[in-house]
C-alpha cells in the first residue's frame, strides 16, 4: 500500500491522472451544451417562420445580458479569453460558480441565433474543470502542474466541440501566445483531448462538424485507392499511380493561388481583428439595454437582408449553413462578397451586444467564404480546395494559430491539401503581423527574470526609505547611513520634492576636515535618472545600466519623492510575491 502511493504521487503520475480525469468531464460537460444549444434550440429556430428567426437572436442577447448582469454580478462575456488571462496570471483563477452562468448565457447566445461559436463556452468550461481539479487535489500537484491542467483542459474543450483531438492539442499549446507554444503541458494535454474526443464521441457521434470537408462532392481524399470525375457525359476513374501524380502536379500549380489567398485571409484576418477589439471594447460598456435592442435590431436586419439575398438567413447561427450555401459552384462573386460581409457583421454586432460564444468558427466561415471566392476568381477546376485553403489561412490569421488551423484543416479532411494550406497559413501569417482577435496574448513565452521585468516598478519599490536633507552635514550622511545603515547611497529631499543622489563617490574626494562644514546639497549628484511609477522593470534596469548605479529613486511627474528601486530588490522579487502570494 506504501508503495502504491509513492508511484500514485511521484513525478507526473498526479497531473497526468487529473488530465484524463479533466477530458472525461470537460466531454460530458461540452456534449450537454452542445445538444442544449445546437439540437434542442438552435435547429428548431432555424425551422419557424423568418419573422421569428429574425427576432430570436434579439432574445438570445437579451437573456444573455440578464443573466450575465444579475446572477452572474455584472461579468463580462469573454470566454476563451478568461483561458489567455488565466494563463498567464501568477495565480490563475476561475470560479467553478461562474460555469453555469456563462454556460447559460452561452446557449442564450447561439441557441437563438447568435453568430458566434460553441468552441468559446467549451474552452471556458474546460479551463475551469482543469483549475477545479487543481484545487481539490492541490496537496498531491506541484506548483507548476497549475497552468498544466488549465491547459489540458483548454484542449479537452477544444476536442470535444470540434471532433479533433491533435487540433485541442495545438490549439491550447498556441493560443497563449502569438509567437510561441506552452510545449511544457503536451503530454497531459495529448491525454485530456484524446479522452475527451472518445467520450464525446460516444454521446454524441461521429458526424463531421464541418459538413463540407467530407463531402467527397467537395474534395478529392488521399486514402482512396481510385479517384472519380464526374461529368454531365461519363466517368472516368484513375487508379493509385494515376492520382498520385494528379496530386503533385496539383500540389506545383497551385502555390500561386495559395499565396494570394493567404494574402487575402492576412488582410481579412486583420480587420477582423480590429473588429473583434472594437466589439469587445463596446460589451464591456455599462449601457447593455441600448446595446441589446441596437443589436438585436441589426441581427433582425441582416437576416431579412440574407433572405432576400441567399433564399436563407445565412447570418443566423454559428455559420454552417452559410458555409454548405457558399461551397456550392452555381453562385457569384458578387453574392460570395455579400456574404462575407454580411457574415462579419453578424459576428461584431453579437460580440458587440454582449453576446457569449466563441470565434473560431465564425473565422472559419469567412475562411471559407473567401476561398470560394479566391477560387472562382482564379478559375479553379477542384472543388472544396481552396475554400479549405481560406479555412485554415483566415483561422490562422485571426487568432494567430497557424499550426492548429492547418491540423484542423488535416484532421477534418483526412490528410487533403495540408501542403498548400501550409503555403497559404504561413504567407497570411506574415501579412496579418501581430494582430489578433484574442485578448491576453503574450508575444512569445517569457523566462523568470523576464518576466520579472515586465512587471511595473511598484513591485519593488521601497516607500519606507530615510532620505537625508541638502542642507544636512556631509558628517550626518556618513555616521548616521553609510556607517550607522549600511547605505552607500541615499536620495536628497527637501519636504517632498527631490533633489538628487548622493553617495560615497561624491564624498571620497572631499577631505574628512571638511565633513562638518559641507553640506550634502553641495556635493548631490543631480544627473541621475529618476524613474516614474509607469515604468517598467525592464526600463528601471536600462536606466540603471547607462547611468551604471544600482539604486534609482522614484518620483512623480511633478518631482515629488515617492520611493527607492534597487536591484537587490528586483532580483528578490520572486521570493516576495511567492511570500505574499502575489
Amino acid at each position: 500500500m506504501k508503495r502504491l502511493r509513492t508511484i500514485a504521487t511521484r513525478g507526473d503520475t498526479p497531473v497526468l491522472a487529473l488530465a484524463i480525469i479533466t477530458g472525461l468531464l470537460v466531454a460530458t460537460l461540452v456534449a450537454a451544451f452542445e445538444y442544449l444549444s445546437a439540437t434542442v434550440i438552435l435547429d428548431r429556430v432555424l425551422h419557424r417562420p423568418l419573422w421569428q428567426i429574425a427576432i430570436a437572436p434579439g432574445i438570445g442577447l437579451l437573456l444573455a445580458s440578464l443573466i450575465l448582469r444579475y446572477p452572474g454580478r455584472r461579468m463580462l462575456p469573454s470566454t476563451s479569453d478568461e483561458f489567455n488571462r488565466a494563463f498567464h496570471d501568477r495565480n490563475p483563477s476561475l470560479p467553478l460558480r461562474d460555469l453555469p452562468i456563462k454556460l447559460l448565457a452561452g446557449i442564450s447566445t447561439i441557441g437563438l441565433g447568435g453568430a458566434l461559436g460553441l468552441e468559446g463556452p467549451s474552452i471556458y468550461a474546460g479551463s475551469t474543470l482543469g483549475l477545479g481539479l487543481r484545487d481539490r487535489f492541490r496537496r498531491w500537484l506541484r506548483r507548476e502542474d497549475v497552468k498544466i491542467l488549465l491547459t489540458a483542459g483548454a484542449a479537452a474543450g477544444v476536442a470535444a466541440v470540434f471532433k479533433a483531438p491533435a487540433t485541442g492539442v495545438l490549439f491550447a499549446l498556441e493560443a497563449p501566445y502569438r509567437d510561441d507554444v506552452n510545449r511544457r503541458a503536451l503530454l497531459p494535454s495529448l491525454l485530456a483531448s484524446a479522452t475527451s474526443y472518445v467520450t464525446y464521441i460516444n454521446l454524441i457521434g461521429h458526424d463531421a462538424v464541418i459538413p463540407f470537408l467530407n463531402d467527397p462532392e467537395n474534395r478529392i481524399g488521399l486514402n482512396v485507392k481510385q479517384l472519380a470525375i464526374r461529368s454531365d457525359t461519363d466517368v472516368v476513374w484513375f487508379d493509385a499511380a494515376d492520382l498520385a501524380s494528379l496530386f503533385t502536379a496539383v500540389e506545383v500549380g497551385d502555390v500561386f493561388g495559395a499565396l494570394l489567398l493567404g494574402i487575402f485571409a492576412g488582410l481579412g484576418g486583420r480587420s477582423m481583428a480590429w473588429l473583434v477589439r472594437w466589439a469587445k471594447t463596446q460589451s464591456k460598456t455599462d449601457s447593455f439595454v441600448s446595446r441589446v435592442l441596437i443589436g438585436g435590431a441589426s441581427l433582425a436586419g441582416l437576416a431579412f437582408a440574407a433572405d432576400v439575398a441567399f433564399g436563407s438567413p445565412l447570418t443566423i447561427g454559428p455559420g454552417f449553413e452559410a458555409m454548405e450555401w457558399v461551397v456550392r459552384p452555381e453562385h457569384g462573386l458578387g453574392l460570395i462578397g455579400l456574404l462575407f460581409g454580411m457574415r462579419i457583421a453578424a459576428t461584431i454586432v453579437t460580440l458587440a451586444a454582449g453576446g457569449v460564444g466563441g470565434l473560431f468558427i465564425p473565422l472559419a466561415v469567412q475562411g471559407v467564404i473567401i476561398g470560394q471566392f479566391t477560387g472562382i476568381m482564379l478559375n479553379s477546376d477542384r472543388p472544396g480546395l481552396y475554400p479549405t485553403l481560406g479555412l485554415a489561412a483566415f483561422l490562422g490569421a485571426g487568432y494567430r494559430a497557424p499550426i492548429s488551423a492547418v491540423m484542423f484543416v488535416a484532421e477534418s479532411t483526412g490528410g487533403s491539401f495540408v501542403v498548400p494550406a501550409l503555403v497559404a497559413a504561413a504567407v497570411s501569417q506574415l501579412v496579418a503581423g501581430k494582430s489578433s482577435v484574442a485578448e491576453h496574448q503574450h508575444s512569445i513565452r517569457l523566462g523568470h527574470l523576464e518576466r520579472r521585468f515586465t512587471l511595473p516598478v511598484t513591485s519593488a519599490l521601497d516607500t519606507d526609505v530615510l532620505t537625508v536633507p541638502s542642507d544636512a552635514t556631509v558628517a550626518e550622511f556618513m555616521y548616521l547611513h553609510v556607517l550607522g545603515r549600511r547605505e552607500r547611497s541615499v536620495a536628497v529631499v527637501d519636504g517632498v520634492h527631490y533633489r538628487g543622489m548622493i553617495s560615497l563617490t561624491e564624498v571620497s574626494a572631499l577631505e574628512r576636515s571638511m565633513w562638518d562644514e559641507t553640506a550634502v546639497g553641495d556635493l548631490l549628484n543631480t544627473e541621475l535618472p529618476a524613474a516614474r511609477p509607469n515604468w517598467s522593470l525592464r526600463d528601471a534596469i536600462v536606466a540603471m545600466e547607462q547611468a551604471d548605479v544600482d539604486v534609482l529613486a522614484v518620483t512623480d511627474t511633478e518631482g515629488a519623492f515617492i520611493g527607492m528601486l534597487s536591484a537587490d530588490d528586483i532580483l528578490k522579487l520572486d521570493e516576495i510575491l511567492d511570500e505574499t502570494g502575489g
